[in-house]
């Protein structure tokens, strides 16, 4: 029985716990969008921190170059001056300067190809943040429209249903107050023997009528002649 107990202890926690996951869910879907776009910024930093590197090692490997074609040179010329020490010299600082370019050469391969890979996952990581983003704006719509029709929780703002529920019983109780007072109008004594005699013409006018305005232009007209 205590086993029994445990396990549905662990099952309503763990409802519990979805239920809370699904109240929220655009709420932590928002804070992993966050989280996810400083992650992806932090990619395209690295990505952009290791193109400059290249940059710059390509330019070393120039500089390297450029320095053993000089030195090259220069020891062709001290050859043919007969300064065979002073090639020999330059020789040795050519080597280095070639083993140096060499391996500046092998290092920007390697990481070619490892510039190319990471290129792929920050294009692929940005394409899917954009997915995420524009999905969670349906989805931000999409909710909004859910709780038009659907309470979430009794604290929840009233919805559709529950307003026009309230519009329909306000119009009852209007037009039930309209009908009580057209019929206390009507039980008034002598008020309408008091209509049917204003309506033949019989005492003052208590209301406009077409004839008594066309009377007053009229009058406007003669007054204008």
């Amino acid at each position: 029985m205590f086993n029994l107990f445990r396990t549905l202890a662990r099952g309503a926690a763990a409802q519990a716990r979805e239920d809370l996951i699904d109240r929220n869910a655009l709420l932590i879907l928002d804070q992993q969008i966050r989280e996810t776009r400083v992650s992806l910024e932090r990619s395209r930093m690295a990505l952009a921190t290791a193109v400059a590197g290249d940059t710059s090692e390509a330019r070393r490997l120039a500089e390297v170059e450029s320095r053993a074609r000089d030195l090259e040179d220069r020891a062709v010329a001290a050859l043919d001056a007969g300064r065979e020490d002073l090639a020999r010299d330059a020789a040795d600082a050519i080597a280095e300067l070639e083993s140096e370019a060499e391996a500046i050469r092998t290092a920007r391969t390697r990481f070619a190809r490892e510039l190319t890979r990471i290129r792929a996952v920050v294009s692929d990581a940005t394409r899917r943040q954009a997915e995420l983003e524009r999905g969670r704006r349906i989805a931000a719509a999409a909710e909004s429209a859910r709780r038009l029709g659907v309470a979430a929780a009794p604290e929840d703002r009233a919805t559709l249903r529950e307003a026009e529920a309230t519009l329909a019983r306000l119009r009852t109780l209007q037009a039930h107050a309209a009908d009580t007072e057209a019929a206390l109008a009507e039980a008034e004594p002598g008020a309408d023997i008091a209509e049917r005699l204003e309506r033949e013409g019989f005492g003052k006018a208590t209301r406009p009528t077409g004839s008594a305005v066309l009377e007053r232009l009229r009058q406007r007209a003669t007054a204008q002649a």
